[in-house]
């Protein structure tokens, strides 16, 4: 029996379509020919990538009629005609390059894909991808920065603990983070020249100080020369000199987070999630949920849900959920563990999952869940996180399910249970 299809796809009467590399932009606009119904006119026509000649193409764009742009995501070299589009006024399409790949058997260059693009992008066979507001890309470029300046600051501490290995200095075996105030202390005496063991042993601060032995091992017949010393201290001061870039970029952060500061301490509250996860996830999907138009979109563009792959009836591939957002798919595993840890429904969520399909896929699973309870609260400001209660998986089902779900568990350990009721 035919059913009604459910297609919204309708023509665009008047679009352009750029094919955008470093230098020249490639531009294709299509319109009605007035003289002939049905029929279309067409244009091409290059510009450079200055910001002199993208105005000049916004005039033309703008005589045409034209009402939607729509452009590839290239690089990085979109970023500015769809920024001087979009203040223009003009309604700018980013779409993903593999969403419109040309047909293969055809020729390729840059003029035919620019008609390519405009001639699909007409009849609504592409989706707009997500660029978020001016503000929320300011606080995604700040979010990241200091994502990437953490990332520099480990690699460089990780090159100091390979050099004190190779000067035979075993700091590491014995604290558990050497660049602390004991460390930090040992090393510079190091670079000062002092070589004594049972001296730079009794450099340790608090709790170190109950392994002053071990530290005199850790130091004892160490070959820390000049090369080392050399090394050691232009390692040390770039660290320290991202560290004063964290902190600035830290202050710029607090800045730009303050227009969202309500939705900040709302995610908060959800196990898991800090300050800083709550800063990061703001950044990359932004606070007006209505982009997303349900839980499971959101959850789908940042490939947390297991991409289906069906064919001849059977269903192929791991159920995997793709490659998305690397920078929200960081911050949410990192809260899923965390979550792991506490006395929440999250937490026994994990840990109930971990058992069963072991902690990788407990940690996706996990982090779709935060994300859409993000989505709900972000979608609607009157709602507060209730947390269900680590009993939740007990209680859902009565008290029949409870036995089951613990005789069971009791089990898979090897006991054997038998029931009897109380007096």
């Amino acid at each position: 029996m035919l059913e009604p299809a459910h297609d919204d796809e309708q023509l665009v009467e008047r679009i352009a379509a750029l094919d955008i590399g470093k230098e020249e932009v490639v531009c294709c606009i299509r319109v009605p020919d007035p003289n002939a119904p049905g029929k279309r006119l067409q244009e091409v026509s290059t510009h450079r990538t200055m910001t002199r000649s993208l105005l000049v193409l916004c005039d033309r764009l703008r005589q045409a009629g034209v009402t939607r742009v729509i452009m590839e995501a290239t690089g990085d070299y979109w970023k500015s005609p769809f920024y001087l589009l979009e203040a223009a006024g003009f309604d700018a399409w980013l779409v993903n390059a593999k969403d419109v790949k040309h047909l293969p058997g055809r020729p390729k260059s840059d003029k035919i894909d620019s008609v390519w693009l405009c001639k699909v992008g007409e009849r609504g066979m592409v989706r707009a991808s997500f660029v978020p507001p001016p503000p929320i890309r300011l606080l995604r470029d700040l979010a990241r920065y200091r994502s990437d300046l953490v990332g520099v600051r480990t690699a460089e501490k990780q090159r100091v603990e390979k050099l004190l290995e190779d000067a035979q200095v075993k700091l590491s075996i014995v604290a558990s983070d050497i660049f602390g105030v004991s460390g930090r202390e040992m090393m510079q005496a190091l670079i000062d020249g002092e070589r004594d063991p049972k001296v730079l042993a009794q450099m340790a601060r608090a709790r170190m100080r109950a392994k002053i032995r071990d530290l005199e091992e850790a130091f004892y017949g160490c070959r820390f020369d000049d090369h080392h010393t050399f090394l050691l201290a232009k390692m040390l001061a770039r660290i320290d000199a991202v560290d004063a870039d964290l902190a600035e970029v830290e202050t710029r952060i607090e800045e730009a987070i303050v227009p969202f500061a309500d939705a900040v301490e709302r995610l908060d509250a959800i196990p898991g999630v800090a300050t800083t996860t709550a800063q990061v996830i703001i950044a990359e999907i932004g606070v007006d949920m209505t982009r997303f138009p349900t839980a499971a979109h959101l959850a789908s563009w940042a490939k947390f849900s297991p991409i289906i792959s069906e064919s001849a009836g059977k269903r192929k591939g791991k159920n995997a959920t793709g490659k998305g957002n690397r920078y929200l798919a960081r911050v949410l595993g990192e809260a899923a563990v965390s979550a792991g840890k506490t006395d929440t429904f999250l937490g026994e969520r994990y840990r109930r999952l971990a058992r069963r399909i072991g902690k990788k896929k407990a940690i996706v699973a996990v982090g779709r869940s935060i994300l859409v309870i993000v989505w709900h609260l972000l979608s609607d400001p009157s709602v507060d996180f209730v947390d269900l209660g680590p009993d939740h998986y007990d209680t859902r089902g009565g008290t029949q399910r409870a036995i089951r779900h613990h005789v069971n568990r009791l089990n898979e350990l090897g006991y054997q249970v038998t029931l009897n009721p109380a007096a």
